[in-house]
């Protein structure tokens, strides 16, 4: 397109550029969040010591759920403290993430006090109210006793009060 006036030719220019700056800026950020989820369940993973074939499952499908390049899979795996947890603002949101979480401290179906003590860790990191997070973690871990789905937990703690 030609135009005349090279003042307006400028401000269309502008005005893409701010428009990709904000895409890109909403990408990094949700790259960035995923990236942080990816990490906190790793550390949850690797407590333990080891990490068994149904842990590296869940890691997997999680990644790819994630959009997780195989390159920063393998950088997470290496160090998973290199990225910061950065929590949901919305509490759906939170507890969707501490649903993935509770299913990794519970993938090989032994809770250890090493892994509940994680997980305390993370609900707090996650923004869960300090006074209920005992109460929001043993509530998590019982209804993964019970092999709930996402929907199902999401629910159930959501209403676990009433």
């Amino acid at each position: 397109m030609i135009f005349r006036n090279r003042n307006l030719a400028y401000i269309c220019h502008i005005k893409t550029y701010t428009i990709m700056s904000i895409s890109d800026l909403f990408d990094n950020e949700f790259k960035s969040r995923n990236k942080g989820h990816f990490s906190a369940i790793v550390r949850v993973a690797t407590a333990d010591g080891d990490l068994t074939k149904e842990e590296k499952e869940f890691l997997d499908k999680l990644a790819v759920r994630l959009e997780i390049s195989p390159a920063e899979y393998e950088e997470i795996l290496e160090n998973p403290l290199k990225y910061p947890i950065n929590p949901p603002y919305l509490h759906v949101q939170r507890l969707e993430r501490l649903y993935d979480l509770s299913r990794m401290v519970y993938a090989d179906h032994v809770l250890g006090p090493k892994q509940k003590e994680i997980l305390t860790k993370f609900a707090l990191a996650l923004g869960f109210t300090p006074g209920n997070v005992p109460y929001i973690v043993d509530k998590a871990l019982s209804l993964l006793v019970m092999n709930v789905d996402s929907d199902t937990f999401v629910y159930e703690m959501t209403h676990m009060n009433k």
